[in-house]
């Protein structure tokens, strides 16, 4: 039995229909291929994919935000495929996004997560995330995001 290789990479404009496919598994209310796209076009740097075998199982969309006073790092998506959870790929991708957020001087991270999926909250708060905010109606089915931050300590 061979064991699977998983890599990490940048996404390419080609990747964008199986990350939709991902997309479409993972969320009730998914990013279509154009939003996908205009992030990539926007954080070509810090948008990745996992790979497993040549198949992508998963992938994070990152940003650099700069406030004028501070910079900071946005994870605007991450997903795995159902099959392929539990298995370290999204703490890899997160891991890999974070590192080059804090190469570009970073001084953290931020991200939404809906206030009932209490699985990824755990998972973020494993990672170092804590609860910051919520934003009321964030999400298009009016459900609240729980904001959730991770500062680096240099």
């Amino acid at each position: 039995m061979m064991i699977p290789q998983l890599t990490v990479h940048r996404a390419q404009a080609a990747d964008i229909p199986q990350i939709a496919a991902i997309e479409r598994e993972a969320f009730p209310d998914p990013w279509d291929e154009r939003s996908l796209r205009e992030a990539l076009a926007l954080y070509p740097d810090t948008f990745l994919v996992a790979k497993e075998d040549g198949r992508i199982v998963g992938f994070v969309a990152g940003g650099l935000q700069d406030t004028g006073e501070e910079r900071y790092g946005h994870i605007m998506n991450l997903a795995v495929l159902p099959e392929c959870r539990r298995r370290g790929i999204g703490g890899l991708l997160v891991s890999r996004v974070e590192r080059l957020f804090a190469y570009a001087g970073a001084a953290g991270v931020q991200l939404e997560v809906r206030i009932t999926n209490h699985a990824a909250q755990q998972f973020y708060r494993r990672l170092g995330y804590r609860e910051v905010f919520q934003i009321h109606g964030y999400y298009a089915d009016n459900e609240e995001a729980l904001v959730m931050m991770k500062w680096f300590r240099f």
